[in-house]
């Protein structure tokens, strides 16, 4: 039975992407098998071809792996979507399934350090060059495009800074210098933001972030066009494997349904720990999209429909003062995941960006005392307390 048109997010998450087998069940049913049988070789041979519908084999497609793809592009508003394995896998199939060597790709230098690796060291081993520039300037971004550039791509809110990029300002150039633009929306997810809307081409997620939300598995996808996505994406995700697997899928289904509960909460709860720290004398700045002294403030209100999950606290002292920060926290737990229903703290400069050079983090806004926090589903007071508590320890 198809769903009534024009449906508010939250009931497209419980609904969306719905398919019952014979048997009427009210959960989604989970399709745990590698491979599909066909009713004769003629049916076999249409399928390859593309000629019939049905599935074929799971690293291709799988019917609970296609409820989770039709689901979060009912939600992103998307005409297609692709599930893959992580959100990295995400962010280098949507890039390497559009470039060739002699292209080129600009993009921000504040952005997650397996990001930035994939542009800067992988990319170029297949003849892909790529310029970084400061991403709130525009003049930048058009000043760096060239005659071969071929992608942008940039992360809004990037991680760890939370800087806010402007998606629709960037889609505009690159447009013009006849690239593609491709948003990673993690920290955003799409009920705060919407990229395709701002005129971006194509949108990644790691689905291991709030999509799960609970700390269970890995996953990731790939939105855009029906033609982005059939004419650039699917086959380079068929011949290169880099599948979902039907059970995370499943996991990630029963995920979406709780989504707007967790992600309203969990904002909610950060704007009251960074109102409640950003006075401290042992914090340095706050940063959190949607506060008015974020350096963004006016583009953040144009652009997303809420504020973040995320914190950016930069301390004094650097990493031996930040060090004795997250040692001191008691109820939020020191890990380098996010976006997770537990409270969870990282410091970026020796675990997410530790690759790099320091003053390669400086130039990325990332000092030795900055810890990037996300907030969880505690109650805030007990985050409030658990923070102040560690920063009498700074």
């Amino acid at each position: 039975m198809a769903l009534p048109p024009d449906l508010h997010p939250d009931t497209l998450l419980v609904h969306g992407g719905t398919m019952r087998s014979s048997f009427g069940e009210t959960s989604e049913a989970l399709f745990l098998t590698q491979g599909f049988v066909y009713d004769s070789a003629e049916q076999a041979e249409a399928r390859f071809r593309n000629e019939d519908p049905g599935y074929s084999y799971t690293r291709y497609d799988n019917p609970t792996t296609s409820m989770f793809e039709a689901r979060l592009a009912a939600l992103e508003g998307a005409e297609a979507a692709l599930a893959v394995a992580s959100g990295m896998a995400a962010v280098t199939a949507a890039l390497m399934c559009q470039l060739k060597a002699g292209d080129h790709v600009v993009a921000p230098r504040a952005m997650f350090g397996s990001c930035r690796w994939v542009i800067e060291e992988l990319l170029p081993r297949y003849g892909v060059a790529s310029t970084l520039v400061d991403g709130p300037d525009l003049d930048l971004w058009r000043r760096a495009a060239r005659r071969e550039t071929r992608a942008f791509f940039l992360e809004s809110p990037a991680n760890p800074t939370l800087e806010v990029f402007d998606i629709a300002g960037v889609a505009g150039i690159a447009r013009d210098a006849g690239a593609t633009l491709t948003v990673d929306n993690v920290f955003a997810t799409p009920l705060w933001q919407r990229p395709l809307a701002l005129g971006a081409d194509c949108v990644v997620y790691s689905a291991t972030k709030h999509i799960d939300g609970q700390g269970r598995c890995l996953g990731g996808a790939i939105l855009g066009s029906k033609a982005f996505i059939d004419e650039k994406v699917r086959l380079f995700l068929r011949m290169t494997g880099p599948s979902m697997s039907p059970f995370n899928a499943w996991v990630l289904l029963k995920g979406l349904e709780t989504l707007s509960l967790r992600v309203e909460r969990q904002t909610a709860s950060a704007a009251r720990l960074a109102d409640a720290i950003a006075g401290h004398p042992k914090v340095r700045r706050v940063t959190l999209p949607g506060r008015p002294d974020h350096p963004q403030a006016e583009l953040i209100a144009r652009q997303m429909s809420g504020g973040s999950t995320m914190l950016a606290i930069a301390l004094d002292g650097g990493k031996r003062e930040a060090f004795r920060f997250l040692n001191a926290l008691r109820l939020i737990r020191i890990s380098n995941n996010l976006g997770d229903a537990k409270s969870l703290a990282t410091h970026p400069a020796t675990t997410t960006h530790s690759r790099f050079k320091a003053d390669e983090r400086l130039a990325m806004g990332i000092p030795d005392g900055l810890v990037r926090l996300s907030v969880g589903l505690e109650h805030p007071d007990d985050l409030i307390r658990d923070l102040t508590t560690a920063l009498e320890q700074v």
